[in-house]
């Protein structure tokens, strides 16, 4: 059960009413594209949604730089994506970027974090890479346990 990461859609509509909070992330033009990414995901259609997806990293790495949070939501995101059209090859390296990414940024223990490891994870299962998953949905249970 993989995630598109929701979350950061959320926090960019908040956003939206918050100018402070808003010039800290990477701007109106991502959130949008990324809002769209979400749309077509969810209608399924997975090739345009890609390019979009694509489209919103570039802008994300030249507004907030590589290390970013929202940088880290749609390498998910773009992984989620190529990991629906059994493009694994292309999904795994983006999944573990967002994770790298996510942990140091966020801290190991934060919520968005658990989403990369279980993404992760399932991609892991879905490449007949067990072994690999288990450690990662471990980890994940143990961070959407803690008590916020």
């Amino acid at each position: 059960m993989s995630r598109i990461r929701i979350l950061f859609l959320l926090a960019g509509i908040l956003s939206l009413n918050n100018p402070a909070a808003f010039a800290q992330g990477a701007g109106i033009e991502w959130d949008t594209l990324n809002k769209e990414v979400i749309r077509l995901y969810q209608a399924g259609d997975y090739k345009r949604a890609t390019v979009i997806a694509e489209k919103a990293l570039k802008v994300a790495e030249e507004n907030v730089g590589p290390d970013h949070p929202d940088v880290a939501a749609i390498l998910d995101n773009l992984a989620e994506l190529y990991k629906a059209q059994g493009e694994y090859a292309k999904a795994e390296p983006l999944y573990k970027r967002s994770l790298a990414i996510s942990e140091k940024a966020l801290g190991p223990d934060h919520p968005d974090v658990a989403t990369s490891l279980e993404n992760l994870a399932v991609l892991y299962r879905a490449t007949n890479r067990p072994e690999l998953a288990k450690p990662l949905e471990a980890r994940a249970a143990k961070i959407r346990a803690i008590k916020r």
